[in-house]
């Protein structure tokens, strides 16, 4: 059986991609997120100067959203042509709770990514699940904000962040339980000290040099020891290492790794 790994696409499919695969496997990222990190980054930056954060239109913050869902149905679309799919959410992806949120924030209507990402032959959401294909057992944990992210990067709303990821890593910690043991764990985020430093020219300054991954992905790949982890989020830690008997691959933006099991 071939399966394809693809790191986040950011809404482009590597030229010559093979072809003769059984499975594709997303981390995450599917679509392009230019305009909401360019917005996400400059109130970044207005707060570390003490400055007002830019307030933006409805109209803007609809056309960031439609920017990365187009991409991202544009994306999946083409690979579920190949094979069947399987795909985790990074911190690009609107979950359907957050679309609605989003809609009712800005009083304008949005289309459901995962709905409509699930209404394509061959696709499955597998956020925090266990898919089993043809009798491996995969592992998609969908994105959080681990409290090692908040204390390393320590963001000026220090508090209410770490009060979030402290929900967010506890529920991380308890889907990875269930997951028990596998064969393949599909996350977002690299572990931490793992594939993850952060050297990026668009990163904030205060940002670069400092370690982006997760410590509970690293306590379960530990305990746990799946035969591969794939991830991406932080691009310039694309490589790969070994944590015990784990091949751990960080597949950057549209990097792809072809497994034979």
């Amino acid at each position: 059986m071939r399966i394809l790994v693809l790191g986040d696409p950011h809404g482009k499919v590597p030229k010559n991609l093979p072809r003769d695969v059984d499975l594709i496997l997303l981390t995450g990222d599917l679509g392009r997120a230019d305009l909401a990190r360019k917005m996400a980054f400059q109130n970044i930056e207005r707060k570390k100067l003490s400055l007002e954060e830019i307030e933006y239109s409805p109209k803007q913050k609809k056309r960031a959203f439609m920017e990365s869902y187009s991409s991202s149905m544009k994306v999946v679309k083409f690979l579920s042509s190949i094979s069947p799919v399987f795909t985790i959410y990074g911190n690009v992806e609107h979950r359907n709770y957050e679309t609605r949120r989003l809609s009712k924030e800005i009083g304008l209507k949005l289309p459901f990514l995962t709905d409509d990402l699930s209404s394509i032959n061959g696709v499955r959401v597998i956020n925090n699940r266990v898919a089993n294909f043809k009798g491996l057992r995969i592992g998609g944990l969908d994105y959080f904000i681990d409290t090692s992210w908040v204390m390393e990067f320590k963001p000026s709303d220090y508090r209410e962040k770490l009060r979030n990821a402290r929900d967010e890593t506890e529920k991380a910690r308890g889907v990875l339980s269930r997951f028990n043991s596998l064969d393949i764990l599909v996350c977002h985020q690299p572990p931490y000290r793992v594939l993850d430093k952060v050297t990026a020219k668009f990163a904030p300054k205060h940002w670069k040099g400092k370690h982006a991954g997760s410590k509970v992905i690293l306590e379960y790949i530990r305990k746990r020891q799946p035969k591969y982890v794939f991830c991406g989020h932080i691009h310039e830690g694309e490589g790969h290492k070994k944590i015990g008997r784990t091949d751990v691959y960080n597949l950057g933006v549209g990097r792809y790794k072809v497994i034979n099991l």
